[in-house]
Parts: structure tokens; sequence; C-alpha cells
């Protein structure tokens, strides 16, 4: 990944839950030179209104629906996505913040038709506007229960078999259905309580999914280093 330039090395990271994490995406981010700053609406934290002090902007997921507007924080960053793309900063939205995303563009988000689940690895394959962005056919983490549709005007960048529509790009921002920045250490806390493992369509062997994490991770790192480096490169670019 290209070191950041001085003037534009800071990144905010929107999280939904105590205790998230940007893993491997945050790792990645750090090692190329730049800033993480943390934002908590869920907390009370303002959503900062000066976009233009950071060189891009970051919405994590959560439990919580994109579609859960009478939750005041939800509400707030519904309202403040569009100030995002206005300025033409690079948005990465991850699974929640993908979806948030979608509906600030005007599109749907809903559970799947027959309740199914995605958790654990899942293999996405290109569609012919993504192959920039994914080469090939490859295997992600996902945890999501509700998907987006996609939005008028985005490109879809990839698909899957259980959740059509997996990656969009509207300018300078992605939505991302799955979770890129997943590592064992995270994988350990999401599935430590187990529940969750046993909801319609999910991988119930936890053990399987830290196997997925072994032979996966390799490639996926591969594949960050170059998105991030593109995602973030575009602002660069534009200067």
């Amino acid at each position: 990944m290209r070191m950041a330039s001085q003037a534009s090395k800071r990144i905010l990271v929107v999280t939904h839950e105590a205790g998230a994490s940007c893993g491997r995406v945050g790792a990645a981010l750090t090692a190329g030179g730049y800033d993480l700053v943390c934002c908590r609406p869920f907390v009370g934290e303002a959503l900062p209104a000066a976009v233009q002090d950071y060189a891009g902007v970051i919405v994590l997921g959560g439990r919580m629906s994109s579609n859960d507007e009478h939750l005041d924080y939800i509400r707030a960053e519904l309202q403040w996505i569009p100030a995002v793309l206005s300025a033409g900063k690079p948005y990465l939205g991850i699974c929640l913040g993908a979806q948030l995303l979608a509906r600030v563009l005007g599109a749907g988000v809903a559970r799947h038709p027959h309740g199914l689940h995605e958790i654990g690895f899942t293999r996405i394959r290109p569609t012919a506007a993504g192959l920039g962005h994914f080469p090939s056919p490859m295997h992600f983490y996902q945890w999501h229960g509700e998907g987006f549709d996609v939005p008028r005007g985005a490109e879809l960048l990839a698909a899957g078999d259980v959740f059509a529509n997996q990656a969009f790009r509207f300018g300078k921002a992605f939505g991302l259905q799955f979770h890129p920045e997943v590592t064992e250490s995270i994988l350990e806390r999401w599935t430590r309580d187990g529940r969750d493992l046993e909801l319609p369509g999910a991988i119930r062997d936890r053990d399987a999914h830290f196997e997925g994490s072994r032979r996966y991770d390799g490639a996926i790192a591969a594949w960050l280093g170059q998105f991030l480096d593109d995602w973030v490169g575009l602002e660069r670019a534009a200067v």
C-alpha cells in the first residue's frame, strides 16, 4: 500500500458497537501511514461536520438495521452520509455501512425472502464491472441477515448465491456486504456465544469459521492491500 501524504492522513471510522474493530482494514491503513479517528454515534458522539478534514470515511457493521430510524444515531447517519458524498470523500461501508449507503442512495435494504442468513465464509464472484476490483471469485467472511438492492447509478461489482448483491460502487463510495476486516481475534469474539450460528443459512460448526480463516486469510490480505490503495488513492488522484 502506498504511504499517505501528510496533508491527508486521517481516516474517520464510524462504529456501532462497543469493542468494534477495524481489524485487518485498520492494520493495513495504519501500515500505509494513516491515522484512524473513531466516532461512536451510538453513545452520543456527534458525527463531524468538517468531513473535508479526513482522507476518507469508513462505516462499520453492527447488529442493528439501516431501517432502524427509531434509533437516533441511525437516523443521524442517514442524514450525514450525503454530506460525505457531496464533499467527494472516499466512503467505505462494510455490512451495515454498505446498507446505510444503499439507503441514502435510494435503494432498499431487506431480509432474505426465505429468512436466510450469511454467517461464515462464502464465495463471491466479480461482475464484468467489478473485474478491476475482484479479478477472480474469492471467499470472504459474512455476518448478516439483511441485504441491499443496488442503487440507481451504482455499479454492482460482486455477486453471491444467497444474497445476490455483495459489493457496489457509486463514484468514490464503495459498499461491501462482507467483512474484509475480520481476523481470528474478531472471529473468536463474534462466534463465542454460538447462538447466531444456529440461524438459518449460518455455518453451524464453529471450527469451520476458523478453518476458513486459515484457508482464505492470505488471499484476502493480498486483495485488501490493493483495494484500499485504490480506494484512498481515488482521493489523492483528485487533488
